[in-house]
Order: C-alpha cells, then structure tokens, then sequence
C-alpha cells in the first residue's frame, strides 16, 4: 500500500514537472526610451516593442509606472510564441524637465518582471 501511494505521488510530482516545461519568454527591442529633447505640450507617446521568443502564450498580466505622469497601456490579448507586441507609454509631456520614469512589466515569461525605462527632457516654451 505505501508503494502504490509512494508511486502515486512521483508520477503525480513528475506530471506537475512536465507540464511546466513551456515557459513564455520576453524580449524587448530596447528597454530604455530617449524622448531626447522635446517642447512642452507635444506629443508623449512612445511604444516599446517585444516579442514572445518562448514556447507558450505571454500573457502580461500588468504594466505600471513610477509614477502618475506616465500612463502605460498593456496588451489585452495572449502574445503567441514568435510574435510581437507592444506596450504605449503615454509622459505627460506639460511638465518642463528631465524625465526619468520607470515603467515595471509582470508577466508570465520565465523573468517575470521586467523594468522599462524612459528619459528625456521637456523644454519650456521658447527654450533652446
């Protein structure tokens, strides 16, 4: 009886194992964004793009800053293994000077977290 339970339990143990072997893996184009020099009130989108180099769907389950002047926006839908996609950044770009903002990234991918960065400055009116 304790044999059977025993055998019962590695075969149970070695299911658990084997059905965690796909993981889905991140890969970004860059992870950090130059905004550069930009004029206050312009435009403060900026994308960061990625692929899925792993074996299973990427699902990112949530992308926040580090603060209230950036607002990330995630993909809704699974990526694929092989495909891309992207997450907005959207810098409130009415605040004059340097911009130095995280963007934290969490996922299913086998590095779980990731941290984005964009940097920058926004010049006032008339600046040069």
């Amino acid at each position: 009886m304790k044999k059977t339970v025993l055998l019962l339990f590695v075969g149970l143990l070695s299911l658990g194992i084997y059905a965690q072997e796909g993981t889905a893996k991140i890969e970004f184009k860059s992870e950090t964004i130059d905004y550069g020099e930009i004029a206050k009130g312009s435009d403060g989108v900026r994308v960061f793009e990625f692929t899925n180099t792993g074996s299973v769907p990427l699902v990112i389950s949530n992308v926040r800053s580090s603060c209230g002047c950036t607002i990330p926006k995630k993909p809704e839908d699974p990526i694929l293994p092989g495909k891309t996609g992207q997450i907005q950044v959207k810098y409130d770009t009415n605040r004059v000077g340097p911009i130095r903002k995280a963007i934290t990234v969490t996922s299913n991918a086998d590095t779980p977290t990731k941290i984005l960065k964009i940097k920058g400055t926004v010049k006032a009116e008339g600046a040069k």
